[in-house]
């Protein structure tokens, strides 16, 4: 044995020690001699350090296997080209197995070896694939198709530039006389387009007429669409079942493969092209929907998925119009499918009472999905729904989930269909739904009780009068509900919904169950003392008592309360936020039956509640005071003082949300609106002010801004429940405001309550109120000045004859504060009635486009909005004027204008809408958009470019400063790049897109952070794109992430460095997302570049942690 293989041998021995360190140091030495140029082993030697290395990757110590993969995976790059070299001649071996194996071996390769090796890789399997008529084996050629097929699912993005030579081979050995290879054919050609739908745009058209033809393609069997011979076979059916298997029962048919094939490729078909949807419902929609009678069941699974993409692309995008006056693409997709409704139907009559569980299961999948795209759209075919429904619900031979599967889609439906079309059937339909809740599997007990819940709210609904007599149902419906809720040896999920089950039973039809009525609420009130099943009863409770139908609750009330009550006191969140929303519905609908001394009960538990450590609890508990103030203000005496000290401190709070701050007005008003008052109006404006009364001259850490807003929305409230007061109030407010004694703070409280008790109390005393006004706007205090310009605007909304012309006349006459009282016009436009503003609407247009032309770009911001707001005022008649403003030659005017487009889209419909519809409007209402992409995206692509001749240099003493004027716009249309991405993505070429973001990312650094961030969303939207180009996208990212920041740079340039590393490496935990991104050698390269920098690692790993403990967003459901 030589010298270099006895010491390789000894370090294999070492490898096994029991010592760890040992293992560690014999593995590092051994790859190191075999880094040697004249270590050579032999094919044994070989295959024990790859055993051994193999072995080591399960080793208890984390450091040696972390060593082993190193190694292991070092190496293999270094063998691609030998594994390639060994592998092609192995797909010409005579054994089939062999040529399988070099077949997957070769797609794997392919996604993992350099660029030079994948070239290598194509030009050798399209050199060997002859011409279809050339004499070559048939085998040969089926093992070069499959093997194309292979390197397109693992490596296809890498073969794009290679599709042009490639496709029109392929699909001419398609026409060969070979299932098989039509099939390998048909498998490549889905491959190519899932990962290369770009390129393989122009060979769409073919593809789309070979899938057509083969997905039909059955030699064996005679598809008879005759109606006479149809009926014939719905006669007779089990002896043409029987036929059909003993005839077509042939084991060599390998024509189903070719069918499933096309069927696959017709699903990436649609899915990669989502800008042919037309023209795929006129050519793929039919052939598909006639297919539903497929014979083999593989295949009609395939089929049913394949419309199912379809019906998914048609889905209409979140906010699309429907009632848009204009047609458009989507809504001509949608009525479309509006008209083959009525066929998939028909076709799925038959397959619904299929002997087969997984056609019938098809069935369900697809018809939910087409109720989810079309709601309402079934209702006229619910016979043949109704019939499918029943026959699974009764199909007690087989599994339990084609029961569940039939249940869960009658709830769907009856979510989406409307309730009137249900009522014919519910003879029929409730036996078997009421046998399901009676089933002794928990899982379908549990969705027959969701069913039947959902039942109940759709066919007799609160908000409606019954137009179905419940009286033949009620009985049965709450018998054998009743028997679920009894029963304690039951699955956990099964008791929870039995009771939400009988909760909305007794909310609905609580006064058609008679003596069983009361026998269910305690019930209930069991159930509620029960840790286990607590929360589901005060939710049922809940629903009890906000009924309309005022059922009498008596019986528990009394223990139901305190129960409640010690609720108050758990830590569980949701039991908390659930008894609060019961409490106050039991107020709100008991009142006065309510027992006094339970209401005691529950009122000492919360003046612990209100404070800001959770303020959606504190938003419950003060609306659910304001409630008991109102049914019984006798209880509220003890308790007033310790609830009323917390409610001012919490007012304090800068962080208080609009809701808390509503239900403190409520309750305010509530204490003020009894008779006698709980508390007097005089004391509950002093304790309300008195933080700012108190707080000492213009001395010591002040109080929010946002605090003094809150208090004087409580006054306003305080003034409208008391309005005899409303007047000496107003008169008050006006005298602290003028008092040159009056601090910073309470002048700018009195302000502030001003404009909202202006609001409710009319203007009180105009003339001296306007002179107040007018002075403060001179204030050397700039929070004087704003909350005096803003009572001014929302003051005058409330009395435009008197305060408007001054306002505007104001506005002409003092150019010094033209700011504030534009401000004040601002907020007067805003507040105003709208027909209460059309008299004054020309006067303030002509004053508005006069400044339009300002030096002061704020100025010109809050005339822009002015504008916006005064064009909603009467869009139809301002809206044509304001497009002219667009065409006019001076820019400043055209600035604001656009910029005043802004504050024309609003969150909700509104009539100005159809208007809109040449403005963009991306955020807030994409609807308008979409149909105008073609038209709009060159030209903002075209400002993502970098513009030299906006760069400018500025010297700044000795040195040269570069300026880009360029670059806010470039942001700009970045960010709305971004806004298209998030509401119009399937409008866009994802390919064109992802060139500008390519761009971006070399671009400056506010506009590399949104590029990174872009990349990272594309990665999870459209990964197929992304990972074409991936090896073009990480070089930018690799620069960022290893670029240094020159020694001796300010402090804020190591911050915008890092914050850019960040972004950058997010972008890049984004990519390794990508199931396949890892196979990329300069992917793979970068990833262990990034291992082995400590700097790198260490940010990688903290991003990875930040997105796996981000908090969860799900909202709390409470009834």
């Amino acid at each position: 044995m030589s010298t270099a293989a006895f010491h390789i041998s000894s370090l294999l021995e070492k490898m096994t020690s029991s010592d760890k360190d040992f293992r560690f140091m014999a593995t590092s030495d051994l790859m190191s001699e075999l880094q040697k140029d004249s270590i050579q082993l032999d094919e044994d030697s070989e295959r024990k350090v790859v055993k051994m290395l193999l072995r080591l990757l399960e080793d208890k110590n984390g450091e040696v296997q972390n060593l082993a993969v190193k190694w292991l995976g070092a190496p293999l790059g270094a063998f691609h080209a030998s594994l390639l070299h060994c592998l092609l001649p192995q797909l010409s071996s005579p054994r089939l197995a062999v040529r399988k194996r070099a077949v997957g071996a070769l797609g794997h390769l392919a996604a993992a070896c350099s660029t030079d090796l994948f070239v290598e890789l194509a030009d050798h399997l399209l050199d060997r694939l002859p011409g279809p008529r050339a004499p070559t084996s048939p085998a040969a050629i089926r093992t070069l198709i499959q093997c194309l097929g292979s390197v397109g699912r693992q490596a296809g993005h890498r073969l794009g530039a290679h599709l042009d030579r490639l496709v029109p081979l392929v699909e001419d050995f398609c026409n060969l006389d070979d299932d098989e290879l039509r099939e390998s054919c048909l498998q490549a050609f889905e491959a190519f387009l899932r990962k290369c739908p770009k390129e393989m745009g122009p060979h769409v058209p073919n593809v789309t007429s070979l899938c057509l033809q083969y997905i039909k393609h059955d030699p064996n069997y005679n598809y008879d669409s005759d109606e006479d011979e149809e009926q014939m076979e719905t006669e007779d059916s089990e002896f043409s079942e029987q036929e059909s298997e003993d005839e077509y029962s042939d084991d060599d048919d390998m024509s189903w493969k070719v069918r499933r094939a096309a069927a696959k490729c017709i699903a990436a078909l649609i899915s990669s092209r989502p800008d042919l949807l037309p023209d795929f419902h006129c050519t793929l929609a039919p052939v598909l929907i006639r297919r539903f009678r497929e014979r083999e069941e593989n295949v009609k699974a395939d089929v049913f998925t394949a419309y199912i993409v379809l019906l998914r692309q048609t889905q209409p995008p979140k906010g699309w119009l429907e009632a848009m006056e204009e047609p458009t693409q989507t809504g001509s997709n949608l009525h479309m499918l509006r008209g083959q409704v009525p066929l998939v139907v028909k076709a799925l009559q038959r397959q619904l009472k299929d002997r087969s569980i997984r056609a019938r299961q098809g069935c369900f999948s697809l018809l939910t999905e087409l109720a989810g795209v079309l709601p309402g759209s079934l209702a006229e075919h619910m016979p043949v729904l109704v019939s499918g429904i029943i026959f699974s619900l009764a199909d007690r031979s087989s599994s339990s989930t084609i029961r569940m599967d039939a249940l869960a889609f009658l709830q769907g439906l009856l979510g989406t269909e409307p309730a009137e079309a249900f009522h014919p059937h519910l003879p029929t339909l409730l036996p078997p739904v009421m046998a399901c809740v009676a089933d002794p599997f928990y899982k379908i007990a549990a969705e027959a009780l969701v069913v039947l819940q959902e039942l109940v709210q759709a066919l007799w609904p609160l908000d409606r009068p019954r137009i179905l007599d419940p009286e033949p149902y009620v009985g049965e419906m709450s018998a054998v509900t009743l028997a679920r809720l009894r029963a304690t040896d039951l699955d956990q999920e099964v008791k929870e919904r039995a009771i939400s089950c009988m909760g909305h039973l007794v909310g609905h039809l609580g006064d058609r169950l008679g003596d069983d009525l009361e026998p269910i609420l305690l019930l209930l009130l069991d159930r509620l003392r029960n840790e286990i099943t607590r929360l589901p009863a005060v939710k049922a409770l809940t629903l009890v008592a906000v009924s309309p139908l005022k059922l009498d609750l008596q019986p528990i009330l009394a223990e139901a309360l305190p129960i409640l009550a010690s609720f108050l006191r758990k830590n569980q969140r949701a039991l908390r936020l659930a008894t609060l929303a019961a409490l106050d519905a039991l107020a709100q609908s008991q009142g006065l039956s309510l027992p006094p001394s339970a209401v005691q009960a529950v009122l000492a538990e919360l003046p612990a509640l209100v404070n800001e450590s959770d303020m959606h609890v504190a938003q419950l508990a003060v609306d659910f005071l304001a409630t008991v103030t109102q049914a019984q203000p006798a209880s509220l005496v003890e308790v007033s003082g310790p609830v009323l000290s917390e409610l001012l401190r919490l007012l304090r709070s800068p962080l208080l949300p609009a809701g808390v701050l509503a239900a403190a007005e409520g309750f305010l008003q509530a204490l003020v609106g009894t008779r006698p008052p709980c508390v007097d109006y005089a004391k509950l404006i002093s304790l309300l002010t008195a933080p700012v009364y108190e707080q000492a001259v213009d001395g010591g850490p002040g109080l929010h801004k946002q605090v003094f807003h809150s208090l004087a929305r409580c006054v306003a409230a305080l003034s409208a429940a008391c309005p005899q007061e409303a007047a000496s109030t107003a008169n008050r407010l006006v005298c602290d405001a003028r008092s040159p004694h009056s601090s910073t703070g309470v002048k700018v409280l009195a302000f502030l309550s001003l404009a909202e008790v202006g609001q409710v109390a009319g203007p009180g005393p105009q003339r001296e109120l306007k002179a107040v006004l007018l002075e403060a706007l001179g204030s050397p205090s700039e929070d004087v000045r704003a909350a005096a310009s803003y009572a001014l605007g929302r003051v005058g909304a409330g009395s435009l004859p008197d305060f408007l012309p001054f306002l505007l006349e104001q506005i002409e006459a003092e150019p010094r504060r033209q700011y504030l009282l534009l401000h004040s016009l601002r907020e007067a436009l805003g507040a105003a009635q709208p027909d209460s503003l059309k008299p004054y609407a020309e006067d303030i247009w002509a004053l508005l486009f006069r400044r339009c032309e300002g030096a002061e770009e704020g100025t010109r911001g809050v005339v822009a909005e002015c504008i916006g707001k005064l064009v909603l005022v009467n869009p139809s008649f301002l809206l044509p004027r304001f497009r002219k403003q667009l065409a006019a030659g001076r820019p400043h005017t055209r600035s604001t204008v656009i910029t005043a487009v802004k504050f024309l889209i609003s969150d909700q419909p509104h009539p100005i809408d159809p208007l809109l519809k040449s403005f963009i409007a991306v955020h807030n209402k994409p609807s308008l958009v979409r149909d105008l992409l073609d038209d709009i995206l060159p030209l903002l692509y075209q400002e993502t470019k970098i513009r030299r001749d906006l760069i400018r240099e500025v010297e700044m003493g000795p040195f040269k400063h570069t300026v880009d004027d360029g670059l806010d716009v470039r942001k700009a249309a970045f960010e709305c790049m971004y806004s298209l991405l998030e509401s119009c993505l399937g409008q866009l070429d994802i390919c064109e897109f992802l060139n500008h973001v390519e761009d971006g990312l070399k671009d400056h650094y506010d506009i590399r952070m949104l590029t990174f961030i872009m990349l990272a969303r594309l990665a999870t939207l459209c990964p197929a794109p992304v990972l074409q180009r991936v090896d073009r996208l990480i070089e930018p990212l690799r620069a960022t992430c290893t670029a240094k920041v020159k020694a001796g740079s300010v402090k804020q340039e190591f911050e915008k460095q890092d914050e850019l590393k960040r972004s950058a490496m997010r972008a890049v935990a984004a990519l390794l997302t990508i199931p396949e991104v890892g196979k990329s050698p300069i992917m793979a390269d970068f990833s262990s570049q990034i291992r082995s920098n400590p700097e790198l690692a260490a940010l990688f790993e903290s991003i990875q942690k930040d997105s796996t403990s981000a908090p969860s967003t799900d909202s709390m459901e409470l009834s």
